[in-house]
C-alpha cells in the first residue's frame, strides 16, 4: 500500500469555517488543496487561483509563499476567516 507523502507549508493556519467559529487547522498544502476541491462553498476567481498556485508549489513550479496568499485570498473570499481575525 503507497503512503502520501505531506509537505509541509510553514506555519499552520487556522481557518474558522463556520459562522459558529469553527476551526480548521491546515498544516500542509495537501490540506489546502483538499479542502478547495472538496469542501469549498464557493466557485470564484480566487479559488481557481488559490488551486493553480499550490498545484504549481506541489509541482516545483510557484512557490509555498504564492500558494499560501492565494489561499490566504481565497479564505478571504468564501467568508471564511483566519484566527486571529476572527471576532
Amino acid at each position: 500500500m503507497g503512503r502520501m507523502i505531506e509537505t509541509d507549508w510553514g506555519k499552520p493556519l487556522h481557518i474558522a469555517v463556520t459562522s459558529e467559529g469553527d476551526i480548521q487547522k491546515f498544516t500542509t498544502i495537501e490540506q489546502a488543496r483538499y479542502w478547495l476541491r472538496r469542501k469549498w462553498p464557493v466557485d470564484d476567481p480566487a479559488r481557481v487561483i488559490a488551486l493553480d498556485r499550490i498545484e504549481a508549489a506541489m509541482d516545483c513550479l510557484g512557490s509555498i509563499g504564492a500558494a499560501r496568499r492565494a489561499f490566504l485570498a481565497a479564505v478571504r473570499s468564501a467568508g471564511f476567516r483566519q484566527e486571529g481575525l476572527v471576532s
